[in-house]
Parts: C-alpha cells; structure tokens; sequence
C-alpha cells in the first residue's frame, strides 16, 4: 500500500489530560511513523505516516482522544510523503 503522511490540529480541552501520549501509545500500536506536540495555542498538533486505511483508523482514535479529553475538532492537513521518516513515533516538546 502506498504511504501518506498526515498533519492533525486538535482543538479543545486536549492538553493536560493524556492526549499527547494517548496520539503516541496508539500511533506505535499500529506502526505508524511521525510525531505529537502540544501549541501555546493549547491545541495539540501531529504528523503521521502510514497506508489509508491505518491513517483513517488513527483519525478516528484522534476524534475521541483519551477519557478526560474534549475533543472538539481535528483538522487534517496532507502533506507530502517523508522517504526519510523512520518507524518510530515520538512526544516532541
């Protein structure tokens, strides 16, 4: 299957409630590659890289977020595929 790679915004009560590391534990759970931050905007933004059908199963798990989240709205942007992305999935700062 041909890799996409994906830029999320999610808005609403997101930060300070286990969402970063909710968006990483899940993204690792199916393989995909890419990264989670939190914004002084206090929304939460990550990149993934996976096949269609594993992105669209992550956006739906980023729609709910973790039980004390409040998502209000995850805006997706795509993005050009990175050949250089590893495997990996990681918390950014």
């Amino acid at each position: 299957m041909a890799l996409k790679r994906r830029r999320y915004l999610i808005s609403g009560r997101v930060q300070g409630v286990g969402y970063r590391q909710f968006a990483c534990d899940t993204a690792r759970l199916m393989k995909i590659a890419g990264w989670v931050r939190n914004l002084p905007t206090g929304e939460v933004e990550a990149e993934a890289q996976a096949d269609e059908v594993t992105l669209q199963a992550y956006e739906a798990k980023l729609q709910k977020g973790p039980a004390l989240a409040r998502v209000q709205q995850v805006a997706i942007q795509d993005l050009p595929v990175n050949p250089s992305e590893n495997k990996a999935f990681e918390i950014r700062r």
